[in-house]
């Protein structure tokens, strides 16, 4: 049998105390009930003593949630104790979680207090919480600042009067992993000794970045219980982030040797849950739930993982709630690409490859990702006749208040390579002139319609024009994020089938 690692969940109530975040009683019971789902083995449900609204919530998840040790933060003050048991009197299990500060600064400008009284409040607190339940955990604030000896001294005297889990915080984030490891070493050899009955645990902020690295170094100094938030939400660089330590400790069996009891299903779902009723938003690049966690967009990396997911994923997405993506952008190879069409049920001959897969590779230049509806249109353009009379290449079109448009296209015909420019009452319409000098044929436009595909600044469009030459009418269509350049294909594309009808001589000497 593996040693147990304790998942304990403080997002409501470490977390909530990021700048901004305000969760009303019925948002915490349902991201408690969500954490019950997540399987994680105890939810801080608040500081009870702290607000009407926060002993409110603590009491109704102690009320409504199954599952998970339900637990209450509370200073060393006799007060705070008892309402924190007031609170958590109908949980199905139920933790008073006491805490005072060690570090010097903490107890002289803070506290006002000398070694000697922290130690006696801590052992009365304990002491009291102990008589109201059996599960008393103690933690000994700003501990990574503090004498090394006192934390261990208080922290005994915790153990003695009671305490069944010692948490050592590193509450503003200073430790680094080899510090950390030798403090906790301390903890768990003079503390707990050979004390099965005591947990050792760690509670980290990240303020250099280091939480998660110290909570798993932890570990290996013995430490059962890790304390973290769902996106490591919390004060200033927020917390452990839950989730994160579960799945280093599910994908690293071979290192750590801990069980942990989290359903690694439901982190997708936390997640978003809690980005959603907290208003903070989970970064990109964010592990295991950023969006772009199992997302590859480098040609080299969509190739191995469309051969083996393992070549560059060491976690299954599907284990996390995540889909693994092949994300078509400026990096993306012809295998990305091509996986993208065989997801959309598309099939293209060779040519019709080439082509799409090149303006896809232009088009990217111009995007960061190219989507679904993005891909479909740009392959329905790229698939049609190509028998083209004249092939647009390159155009650039200039103009102002002051003077009139301007443009100048390159095409190629007859493998020669044109140029042509043309003038109008806006840059479209100049555009349309130099075109129709180049094709040499009289087809007036009947029709002009720009429409979006997708939305933001950078949208893609479909424009669609329509001429008339003599009694007969032609339609091209086109795609792209330049509503000018796109106008330009459209129009080569109508005139193309207008100069296939009526292709002469005098047509092609023109060119």
């Amino acid at each position: 049998m593996q040693d147990r690692l304790i998942i304990f969940d403080t997002t409501l109530r470490d977390g909530e105390q990021a700048p901004g975040i305000a969760l009303t009683p019925e948002e915490k019971v349902a991201i408690a009930g969500q954490l019950a789902r997540l399987k994680v083995d105890v939810i801080e449900a608040g500081f009870a003593a702290s607000s009407p609204g926060d002993f409110e919530s603590v009491s109704r998840i102690a009320a409504e949630v199954k599952g998970p040790v339900i637990a209450s933060l509370a200073r060393t003050h006799p007060d705070d104790i008892d309402r924190a048991w007031d609170a958590l009197r109908e949980a199905e299990k139920a933790r008073i979680h006491v805490f005072n500060s060690t570090s010097p600064i903490h107890m002289e400008r803070m506290l006002k207090m000398t070694p000697e009284e922290v130690l006696q409040s801590v052992v009365e607190g304990v002491r009291r919480a102990r008589d109201y339940c059996e599960d008393v955990e103690f933690s000994p604030q700003d501990a990574t600042r503090s004498d090394p000896d006192f934390v261990v001294a208080v922290c005994r005297a915790a153990v003695e009067a009671g305490a069944t889990t010692i948490n050592i915080p590193d509450t503003v984030g200073y430790a680094t992993p080899t510090e950390f490891v030798e403090l906790m070493s301390r903890v768990y050899d003079e503390v707990r000794g050979g004390r099965e009955d005591v947990i050792v645990s760690t509670h980290c902020h990240n303020d250099l970045g280091l939480a998660v690295a110290n909570s798993l170094a932890a570990v290996s100094a013995g430490a059962r219980q890790i304390e973290g938030a769902i996106n490591g939400i919390g004060e200033r660089a927020g917390n452990t982030s839950t989730e994160e330590v579960i799945m280093a400790i599910k994908t690293r069996q071979d290192r750590f040797g801990v069980e942990i009891a989290a359903d690694t299903t439901q982190i997708l779902e936390t997640s978003r849950l809690v980005s959603r009723l907290t208003g903070y938003p989970v970064q990109f690049n964010k592990a295991v739930v950023g969006r772009n966690a199992f997302a590859h967009e480098s040609g080299i990396h969509q190739h191995g993982v469309l051969q083996d997911r393992e070549t560059y994923e060491i976690m299954d997405a599907a284990s996390v709630g995540q889909e693994s993506q092949i994300v078509v952008g400026k990096h993306s190879g012809r295998a990305g690409f091509a996986d993208a069409l065989r997801k959309m049920d598309i099939a293209l001959d060779d040519e019709e490859f080439k082509r799409a897969f090149a303006r896809v590779k232009d088009l990217a230049d111009r995007k960061v990702e190219i989507n679904e509806e993005e891909i479909r249109a740009i392959v329905n353009e790229e698939a049609r006749d190509i028998d083209e009379v004249v092939r647009f290449v390159s155009m650039k079109v200039a103009g102002g208040s002051a003077v009139a448009p301007q443009a100048s296209v390159r095409v190629e015909a007859r493998g020669l390579t044109l140029e042509f420019e043309g003038e109008g009452d806006g840059m479209v319409h100049a555009t349309f002139d130099a075109l129709k000098k180049a094709f040499g044929i009289d087809a007036k436009l009947v029709d002009y319609r720009v429409v979006p595909i997708t939305k933001g600044a950078d949208a893609m469009a479909e424009i669609n024009v329509v001429v008339r030459m003599g009694g007969d009418i032609f339609a091209g269509r086109s795609v792209s994020t330049d509503v000018v350049e796109g106008s330009a294909r459209a129009f080569v594309h109508a005139l193309n089938k207008a100069a296939r009808t009526v292709i002469s001589d005098s047509v092609m000497d023109n060119l």
